[in-house]
């Protein structure tokens, strides 16, 4: 910039004032030129970032879902992390601005998002909001025995329904990213069948627990489906939603069943205070027979970040791996 200067100087003292005008043209291009370099790179990188389509996603397991199916072409920011109860959610402020700058909503429905379900009413009216599990077959679906003529939300818990909430995603992206098509189409295969080795790892463990052991206790109703698909039975301390309460005489009556039928172990919950699951086991206690609490199962969201649970098969494969473990 110093060898510039001093040609226009140069310039200005021999009086030229034609060359000195074509020069500072020649300089003010040489200006705007790295201006515009500069500029170029920040503005490929944004370019790049706004080219993905930006996905809001409620759950873990829909944030994993979104993510396998759409790769590096999709940017998904999951509202809900390990460990958060989606019953009790409510949106926060920064969650709203998530919703509002989406480009598309995924959520799971079946009022699992209770708390939401208005914000996701109006974010509907806006832009592409998806209930992933729209696809499932009505005849498919549990009643909710605490809400009537209401279904039970927990469906990932079934391998064989779950595989059924690929298809809208994939249909989604497409729609939004024609170009991608292929390959959303490509990866929703690919996680179809990790949750078919998934499903038949399910049944070969489960069926290693012996028939009288096949009771599998927690602290609310998040595994109905579970039980339905892989034959066990299943009893929950709480409702389907976590919004209910258990009672004293809740807490005595499934220690009474405990003990007459001598299960070794029950359940907490990794989004669920464990305290309601230790009191049945006090109370089993008092009746005479030791009940172990047989480890932590994750019912409504997955495992940390960086985990094998933080995916929807890692997570439910750890569940079965700690449920066979205890009841065996």
């Amino acid at each position: 910039m110093k060898t510039k200067f001093c040609i226009y100087r140069k310039m200005r003292e021999s009086g030229s004032k034609r060359l000195s005008s074509t020069v500072v043209i020649l300089l003010m291009g040489c200006l705007v030129a790295v201006l515009v370099a500069g500029c170029g790179g920040e503005s490929g990188e944004a370019g790049a970032a706004e080219d993905k389509i930006q996905a809001t996603t409620t759950t873990t397991m829909i944030t994993d879902l979104v993510r396998q199916i759409g790769g590096d072409r999709v940017e998904v920011t999951g509202l809900m992390g390990p460990g958060v109860d989606p019953h009790l959610y409510r949106a926060s402020q920064g969650d709203v601005s998530a919703l509002r700058e989406a480009d598309v909503v995924f959520y799971n429905g079946l009022f699992l998002e209770g708390q939401m379900e208005d914000i996701l009413e109006k974010t509907g009216e806006q832009k592409p909001t998806v209930q992933v599990t729209e696809a499932i077959p009505e005849k498919d679906l549990l009643e909710s025995p605490q809400y009537e003529g209401q279904f039970d939300p927990h469906v990932w818990f079934d391998a064989t329904l779950w595989e059924t909430t690929v298809d809208p995603v994939v249909e989604q992206l497409s729609e939004l990213d024609p170009d991608g098509a292929s390959e959303f189409e490509q990866r929703g295969e690919e996680y179809k069948q990790q949750v078919d080795e998934l499903h038949s790892f399910v049944e070969e463990e489960i069926s290693s627990i012996p028939e009288e052991q096949r009771v599998l206790v927690t602290a609310h109703d998040a595994f109905n489906y579970f039980g339905h698909q892989y034959g066990m039975e299943v009893r929950g301390l709480q409702g389907i939603s976590t919004e209910s309460e258990a009672g004293s005489r809740d807490v005595q009556e499934l220690a009474d069943f405990l003990a007459e039928n001598e299960i070794k172990a029950i359940f907490v919950e990794s989004s669920v205070p464990p305290e309601t699951i230790e009191a049945v086991q006090d109370a089993a206690q008092d009746k005479g027979w030791e009940l172990e609490i047989g480890g932590e199962l994750y019912s409504d969201a997955g495992g940390d970040e960086g985990t094998e649970a933080e995916t929807y098969t890692g997570m439910f494969r750890e569940n079965v791996e700690t449920i066979t473990g205890a009841l065996k």
